[in-house]
């Protein structure tokens, strides 16, 4: 066991309450927490890779796979069936 002073009885914490300086230690860098999520527009979804336009053959070498003439069929079919599906279940 170390003999280690909690935080809030070091001499910076004393500081910070005594004149408002900041405590590095509790500073969130300003960005979202559980006090300060971040609140977005109603109906807003994330970008995907399904936002662009796919040919066959790149979902193809996007799942792994040769562009071959087989594994561009199997893609395309993939593409015609789903849709932005096909893409978002290879590139999330």
């Amino acid at each position: 066991m170390t003999d280690e002073q909690p935080l809030e009885e070091s001499d910076e914490v004393a500081d910070a309450v005594g004149d408002d300086t900041a405590v590095g230690a509790f500073e969130t860098g300003g960005g979202p927490d559980a006090d300060t999520p971040v609140f977005r527009e109603p109906g807003w979804q994330p970008r995907t890779g399904a936002e662009q336009p796919w040919d066959p053959e790149d979902l193809a070498e996007a799942e792994g796979k040769d562009p071959t003439p087989e594994n561009v069929a199997r893609a395309k079919a993939e593409l015609d069936e789903d849709g932005p599906a096909a893409i978002d279940r290879t590139v999330p």
